[in-house]
Protein backbone atom coordinates (compact mmCIF):
# COMPACT_ATOMS: atom_id res chain seq x y z
CA UNK A 1 0.00 0.00 0.00
CA UNK A 2 1.36 3.38 -1.00
CA UNK A 3 0.95 6.18 1.55
CA UNK A 4 -0.80 9.37 0.46
CA UNK A 5 0.97 12.71 0.45
CA UNK A 6 0.39 15.29 3.16
CA UNK A 7 -1.61 17.53 0.83
CA UNK A 8 -3.85 14.62 -0.17
CA UNK A 9 -4.42 13.73 3.48
CA UNK A 10 -5.21 17.37 4.29
CA UNK A 11 -7.78 17.59 1.49
CA UNK A 12 -9.45 14.38 2.61
CA UNK A 13 -9.55 15.51 6.26
CA UNK A 14 -11.20 18.77 5.21
CA UNK A 15 -13.94 16.80 3.44
CA UNK A 16 -14.97 14.60 6.38
CA UNK A 17 -17.02 15.51 9.45
CA UNK A 18 -15.43 16.54 12.78
CA UNK A 19 -16.69 13.38 14.50
CA UNK A 20 -14.97 11.25 11.89
CA UNK A 21 -11.75 13.23 12.41
CA UNK A 22 -12.01 12.55 16.15
CA UNK A 23 -12.52 8.84 15.51
CA UNK A 24 -9.51 8.76 13.18
CA UNK A 25 -7.31 10.50 15.77
CA UNK A 26 -8.33 8.09 18.50
CA UNK A 27 -7.75 5.11 16.24
CA UNK A 28 -4.33 6.48 15.31
CA UNK A 29 -3.46 6.95 19.00
CA UNK A 30 -4.22 3.28 19.70
CA UNK A 31 -1.53 1.97 17.39
CA UNK A 32 1.68 3.59 18.57
CA UNK A 33 2.89 4.98 21.86
CA UNK A 34 4.51 7.94 20.08
CA UNK A 35 1.20 8.87 18.43
CA UNK A 36 -0.48 8.86 21.83
CA UNK A 37 2.34 10.93 23.36
CA UNK A 38 2.15 13.47 20.54
CA UNK A 39 -1.61 13.75 20.87
CA UNK A 40 -1.21 14.21 24.64
CA UNK A 41 1.31 16.97 24.05
CA UNK A 42 -0.87 18.75 21.51
CA UNK A 43 -4.02 18.57 23.63
CA UNK A 44 -2.71 19.14 27.15
CA UNK A 45 0.81 20.57 27.14
CA UNK A 46 1.33 22.66 24.00
CA UNK A 47 -0.16 25.77 25.58
CA UNK A 48 2.33 25.83 28.49
CA UNK A 49 5.85 25.29 27.17
CA UNK A 50 7.53 26.17 30.48
CA UNK A 51 5.70 23.38 32.32
CA UNK A 52 6.45 21.02 29.43
CA UNK A 53 10.17 21.84 29.60
CA UNK A 54 10.18 21.31 33.37
CA UNK A 55 8.45 17.93 33.08
CA UNK A 56 10.96 16.76 30.45
CA UNK A 57 13.85 17.99 32.59
CA UNK A 58 12.45 16.06 35.54
CA UNK A 59 12.31 12.91 33.40
CA UNK A 60 15.89 13.54 32.24
CA UNK A 61 16.98 13.92 35.87
CA UNK A 62 15.48 10.54 36.66
CA UNK A 63 17.45 8.95 33.83
CA UNK A 64 20.71 10.68 34.83
CA UNK A 65 20.31 9.40 38.40
CA UNK A 66 20.26 5.77 37.29
CA UNK A 67 23.36 5.93 35.09
CA UNK A 68 25.64 3.00 35.82
CA UNK A 69 29.05 4.68 36.16
CA UNK A 70 30.95 1.44 36.76
CA UNK A 71 31.85 1.17 33.08
CA UNK A 72 32.17 3.86 30.40
CA UNK A 73 30.23 1.63 28.00
CA UNK A 74 27.14 1.83 30.21
CA UNK A 75 27.52 5.60 30.53
CA UNK A 76 27.64 5.99 26.73
CA UNK A 77 24.68 3.70 26.25
CA UNK A 78 22.56 5.54 28.84
CA UNK A 79 23.53 8.94 27.44
CA UNK A 80 22.38 7.86 24.00
CA UNK A 81 19.09 6.64 25.50
CA UNK A 82 18.53 9.95 27.31
CA UNK A 83 19.36 11.85 24.15
CA UNK A 84 16.96 9.74 22.09
CA UNK A 85 14.13 10.43 24.57
CA UNK A 86 15.00 14.14 24.68
CA UNK A 87 15.00 14.42 20.89
CA UNK A 88 11.60 12.75 20.78
CA UNK A 89 10.18 15.39 23.13
CA UNK A 90 11.88 18.14 21.10
CA UNK A 91 10.26 16.77 17.95
CA UNK A 92 6.82 16.95 19.58
CA UNK A 93 7.14 20.67 20.29
CA UNK A 94 9.04 21.64 17.12
CA UNK A 95 10.12 24.83 18.90
CA UNK A 96 13.66 26.20 18.82
CA UNK A 97 13.28 27.48 22.38
CA UNK A 98 12.30 24.05 23.72
CA UNK A 99 15.12 22.43 21.76
CA UNK A 100 17.67 24.88 23.09
CA UNK A 101 16.50 24.66 26.71
CA UNK A 102 16.47 20.85 26.75
CA UNK A 103 19.80 20.41 24.96
CA UNK A 104 21.50 22.96 27.22
CA UNK A 105 20.13 21.06 30.19
CA UNK A 106 21.37 17.77 28.70
CA UNK A 107 24.87 19.21 28.15
CA UNK A 108 24.98 20.68 31.65
CA UNK A 109 23.97 17.31 33.11
CA UNK A 110 26.64 15.53 31.07
CA UNK A 111 29.21 18.05 32.24
CA UNK A 112 28.18 17.36 35.84
CA UNK A 113 29.00 13.68 35.37
CA UNK A 114 32.63 14.57 35.91
CA UNK A 115 35.81 13.65 34.15
CA UNK A 116 34.21 10.98 31.95
CA UNK A 117 33.46 13.54 29.25
CA UNK A 118 37.10 14.54 28.79
CA UNK A 119 38.52 11.04 28.96
CA UNK A 120 36.25 9.35 26.43
CA UNK A 121 36.14 10.53 22.80
CA UNK A 122 32.67 9.08 22.14
CA UNK A 123 31.08 10.92 25.06
CA UNK A 124 32.98 14.05 24.06
CA UNK A 125 31.63 13.72 20.49
CA UNK A 126 28.06 13.33 21.77
CA UNK A 127 28.57 16.46 23.85
CA UNK A 128 30.11 18.47 21.00
CA UNK A 129 27.37 17.43 18.56
CA UNK A 130 24.72 18.65 20.99
CA UNK A 131 26.54 21.98 21.30
CA UNK A 132 26.43 22.27 17.49
CA UNK A 133 22.69 21.55 17.50
CA UNK A 134 22.18 24.19 20.19
CA UNK A 135 24.10 26.79 18.18
CA UNK A 136 22.07 25.95 15.09
CA UNK A 137 18.78 26.35 16.98
CA UNK A 138 19.91 29.59 18.64
CA UNK A 139 20.82 31.07 15.26
CA UNK A 140 17.13 31.01 14.28
CA UNK A 141 15.99 32.96 17.36
CA UNK A 142 15.51 36.65 18.12
CA UNK A 143 18.69 38.61 18.97
CA UNK A 144 17.77 39.11 22.64
CA UNK A 145 17.19 35.40 23.15
CA UNK A 146 20.37 34.63 21.25
CA UNK A 147 22.38 36.78 23.65
CA UNK A 148 20.95 34.99 26.71
CA UNK A 149 21.49 31.52 25.29
CA UNK A 150 24.97 32.30 23.98
CA UNK A 151 26.03 33.18 27.53
CA UNK A 152 24.83 29.75 28.69
CA UNK A 153 26.54 28.03 25.76
CA UNK A 154 29.80 29.78 26.60
CA UNK A 155 29.61 28.34 30.13
CA UNK A 156 29.15 24.86 28.65
CA UNK A 157 32.08 25.28 26.27
CA UNK A 158 34.54 26.12 29.04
Amino acid sequence: MKAATISELKQELLNISPTQVTELCLRLARFKKENKELLTYLLFEAHDTDAYIQSVKKEMDGEFEIINKSNVYFVKKTLRKILRITNKFIRYSSSATVETELLIYFCASVKNLGSTINNNPVINNIYQNQLKKINKAVATMHEDLQYDYLKEIKKLSE
